[in-house]
């Protein structure tokens, strides 16, 4: 079996990063993590990768005079992985266009709500104010507009009538942890492929 060569992007601890990481250990899984890269030198995550022996860069966005250039640098380090599929983790930038489209249905994502619900940042407190009663996460393909990319995984939890931002997140995160795993599997076996 060849196993598909997966970068992931972080910005701080990284979980999700850990969690694709562990899953990744088992013999008959299809993909094995080549790259952690990182727009901040001090995330966590990337102590995390080289304890494990994958490589890692960190690029700060600020040094780069536009957005284009620095994620050509992107993608030359994720090229010079050898990279296959492009897995975002928490991953705090916008991306351009151009990059998006570069790894069109090869690169995913992992957003703490049940898309198309509470796209983009403060998902937990929106679904809260609006007094939703389940909530969730979902893994989606990375498209140019912001997650819109069609959807590979969901998983819902309850909201409970004690929950804070902070407890359904937890909730949330517990089962981003299993179903990003499953995603990746599935892209990297053959078994979906992008609706792009």
């Amino acid at each position: 079996m060849t196993r598909k060569r997966v970068a992931i992007l972080i910005s701080g601890r990284g979980s999700n990063m850990s969690a694709l990481i562990e899953a990744t250990r088992a013999p008959d899984y299809p993909a094995e993590i080549v790259g952690v890269l990182s727009n901040r030198a001090a995330a966590p995550g990337l102590a995390t990768a080289a304890s494990h022996g994958i490589a890692t860069a960190s690029l700060a966005q600020s040094k780069f005079p536009t957005r284009d250039m620095f994620e050509d640098v992107m993608t030359q380090t994720l090229e010079s992985w050898d990279v296959d599929i492009v897995c975002l983790a928490g991953f705090m930038r916008i991306l351009g266009a151009d990059f998006v489209n570069n790894w069109a249905g090869r690169m995913i994502n992992i957003h703490p709500s049940l898309l198309p619900l509470y796209k983009g940042l403060h998902t937990h407190e929106r679904a809260l104010a609006d007094g939703a009663t389940t909530h969730g996460c979902t893994v989606h393909f990375v498209t140019p507009g912001l997650d819109e990319g069609a959807a590979i995984l969901q998983a819902e939890v309850p909201v409970l009538p004690s929950d804070t931002p902070d407890t359904l997140a937890d909730r949330v995160l517990g089962q981003e942890h299993r179903i990003y795993p499953q995603a990746l599997r599935l892209l990297a076996s053959g078994q979906i492929t992008s609706l792009v």
